[in-house]
């Protein structure tokens, strides 16, 4: 099995399509259990005019399809920002193994900045979390973004 900086490195080349195509640099890839990539996906709210369209959704809808199952029993999803309110929400019902993200999100973050939705009592299935992997590459991505647009 690859390493967890190959598969975020993965998610990163995600975010500079998403840099590329004009959308927040954010990237994610869904990986399963015997470690291939199954799902990819970039932010694309702007282009397909979609809010629910960002990379992380993007990417668990990949991996769905592709497995034909919207659970996704033991796979892991690699983010290079830390997932909001939607995108948590999303991952608790695909029934993720794993989240491993990058930056921190200190505005809209729902794993470890603004709350954290995963450790909620009332779920019935619990998401194992790796935070900060990356960060720097991540950040600087965002950076870039944000600075052009100034």
């Amino acid at each position: 099995m690859r390493s967890d900086e190959f598969y975020m490195h993965r998610a990163l080349d995600q975010a500079r399509l998403g840099l590329a195509a004009g959308e927040v640099p954010v990237g994610a890839v869904v990986v399963d259990d015997a470690g291939d990539i199954i799902g990819e996906g970039f932010n694309a709210p702007v282009g397909s005019h979609d809010p629910s369209a960002h990379a992380e959704v993007r990417a668990l809808r990949d991996a769905a399809e592709r497995l034909g199952n919207y659970r996704l029993d033991g796979c892991t999803l690699y983010v290079t920002l830390e997932p909001c309110l939607m995108c948590t929400g999303a991952i608790i019902h695909a029934r993720l193994a794993r989240v491993v993200y990058g930056a921190a999100e200190p505005k809209t973050g729902m794993v470890e900045s603004r709350a954290n939705l995963f450790a909620q009592p009332w779920y019935n299935h619990r998401v194992e979390v790796e935070g900060g992997l990356l960060a720097a590459q991540a950040k600087r991505l965002l950076k870039a973004f944000f600075a052009g647009r100034r």
